[in-house]
């Protein structure tokens, strides 16, 4: 765990390590570090890493549409993550997004292993993130959940 992360809340850093990890791999094209950053995602608990990359996605959706999301953004989004990185699974990729936007129907459907799911968002983070530090984003995830669990 990196000192940078000593401000979050215990459960988040190891995700927030993880994460920052898995896009410094997919940004420098190192197979090797990437997949121990997935490991290391895919290990952590599901509820806590889903909410914290599934809130710094839709975040960084709304951050490039901000006059609101359509339909045709969305799918944009996904062809231009696949298109991007060839590894990017397109229905993991989907499900990310629309679990990331609170439209996902899970009815009798199982969720995508672990491992897919952290690949693959940490493949779409890097796209949407469009060079921009992941630091910021994690950060500004963190505080909107903080902020909606007080208000809960």
């Amino acid at each position: 765990m990196t000192e940078s992360w000593r401000h979050l809340p215990p459960p988040a850093r190891p995700v927030a390590a993880a994460a920052t990890a898995a896009v410094a791999a997919v940004r420098d094209g190192s197979p090797d570090r990437l997949d121990r950053a997935v490991d290391d995602l895919a290990a952590l608990e599901p509820a806590h890493t889903g909410l914290i990359l599934g809130t710094t996605v839709r975040l960084l959706l709304e951050d490039r549409n901000p006059d609101g999301l359509t339909a045709d953004d969305v799918r944009e989004a996904l062809a231009r993550c696949v298109r991007a990185h060839p590894a990017a699974d397109p229905q993991v990729v989907l499900w990310l997004l629309a679990g990331a936007l609170g439209v996902l129907d899970e009815d009798g459907a199982a969720p995508p292993e672990p491992d897919a799911l952290a690949r693959n968002a940490a493949l779409l983070i890097t796209d949407l993130l469009a060079g921009r530090e992941i630091r910021a984003w994690l950060t500004a995830a963190l505080t909107e959940i903080q902020h909606t669990q007080l208000d809960d």
